[in-house]
């Protein structure tokens, strides 16, 4: 007779019936039920409209859009950017599931619906700020202004001139044409599939390589008006390359200091809520000039511009401040620091910049005096909040895109903007109804 220990062990190939209550597994306050509250108010109704699948058409289910955006807006405020990995969560976190309910995705499908509706997340973005607008959490006469460079999903490597493209071009243009032959030739069924998919991704990367083609061509023109202005800045700089990857990416200098394939993202946001207001994606690699845009697309989304617009040095130019004062109804008043005046100035420089001064516009002196009062620094300072929001949206996972070019990554651009501000009407107590 055995005196040793008595244990449960696993039996891991007995099969179980569990029963699931999902209401059950997250608690009342989650931040997917704040997801899936927004997104019960929106109007989808064009991303139903697209579904082929009716009732008197044959044709598979899909998964509900509603759903799908849940899924994509809760996962990028958790800071989870890939489609494979937010498929891998839906079958083992509970949040996922829940907002799941028992639809089945897969990572294909996610990655399709994410970069495909761009005007519908923009005005998705709207309704979340008007959301918070009507409810009296934020105040639309004051907004500050940043762009933050974020690395683009584009190697160094990627990067080539005129003559390595050419080279690049005539590679994939060859393979295209070898696999189409293989094809052709091929009489079985399964390797004419895996051929076919192979010569798909073949024509992907040639015309990825024509895009590459187009943007070197307007990069050398961009080159080229830039020369008439500063020769000797534009001799200096080395001959123009562009990433066969993602050919919209720039190279940029980042925040640490290094060079690498970047986008610039633009926010426009409210600094005492922290509520961003628009979000946009460009390949400028600086913020010169920014505030007409900025105040445009507000003025489009809200139907007005804001009282005050916080921004940081240069990004709003002496033509901006003239336009934004003079705004018929609705205007703007500029609160930026005029650049500093170099202490090795010349003094035939420092008589041309003060017959300048003594000639500039009114509403570019009266933006000189705003800045030299404590009032106006003391507003100004008000901008730092700008950084926050760019650090928690880079904290959450808008470091470097999942997605290649321009339109693509706006898109996700737009995901991370909106789930930062469910994050923040979270936070502010708000209730979606």
């Amino acid at each position: 007779m055995s005196d040793g220990p008595r244990v449960l062990s696993p039996d891991r190939s007995q099969l179980y019936w569990d029963m699931v209550d999902l209401e059950s597994q997250i608690e009342a306050g989650h931040l997917a039920r704040v997801v899936w509250a927004f997104v019960e108010t929106l109007d989808l109704s064009a991303l139903y409209a697209a579904i082929r699948a009716r009732d008197e058409v044959a044709g598979r289910p899909t998964a509900d859009p509603r759903v799908l955006l849940a899924l994509w807006l809760y996962a990028t405020a958790e800071g989870v950017g890939s489609a494979r990995a937010l498929e891998r969560l839906c079958r083992s976190h509970c949040a996922y599931r829940w907002l799941l309910g028992g639809v089945p995705v897969n990572y294909h499908g996610l990655s399709d619906f994410r970069a495909g509706h761009g005007e519908i997340l923009d005005r998705v973005l709207s309704e979340s700020v008007a959301g918070l607008a009507a409810a009296g959490l934020i105040d639309l006469e004051e907004v500050a202004a940043d762009g933050t460079k974020v690395a683009a999903n584009a190697g160094r490597g990627s990067f080539r001139g005129a003559a390595g493209l050419g080279r690049f071009e005539r590679a994939a243009r060859e393979r295209v044409e070898r696999l189409r032959a293989e094809l052709a030739a091929e009489p079985a069924a399964s390797e004419r599939r895996r051929r076919a998919a192979r010569e798909r991704a073949a024509r992907d990367v040639a015309a990825r390589a024509e895009a590459a083609r187009r943007k070197l061509a307007a990069l050398q023109e961009e080159k080229q008006r830039r020369a008439k202005t500063h020769p000797q800045e534009e001799a200096a700089k080395k001959e123009p390359q562009v990433s066969t990857t993602d050919p919209q990416a720039r190279i940029m200098r980042m925040a640490d200091g290094s060079f690498r394939p970047a986008y610039n993202v633009i926010v426009s946001a409210t600094p005492a809520a922290q509520v961003v207001l628009g979000i946009a994606v460009s390949d400028r690699r600086n913020d010169v000039g920014i505030a007409g845009s900025v105040i445009e697309t507000i003025a489009a989304r809200f139907g007005r511009a804001p009282a005050r617009l916080l921004l940081d040095t240069r990004a709003a130019t002496r033509d901006d401040i003239v336009a934004m004062a003079t705004r018929a109804g609705d205007p703007v008043t500029v609160y930026s620091p005029p650049p500093p005046r170099s202490e090795q100035a010349l003094p035939d420089s420092i008589r041309k910049l003060e017959w300048r001064r003594r000639n500039e516009p009114p509403a570019v002196a009266t933006w000189r005096a705003r800045m030299a009062t404590a009032q106006g620094r003391a507003i100004y300072a008000r901008r730092r909040s700008i950084e926050t929001i760019n650090a928690d949206l880079k904290n959450h996972g808008l470091r470097r895109f999942f997605l290649r070019g321009l339109n693509k990554v706006r898109c996700e651009a737009l995901l991370h903007a909106i789930a930062h501000n469910l994050r923040r009407a979270s936070t502010l107590g708000h209730a979606w109804a």
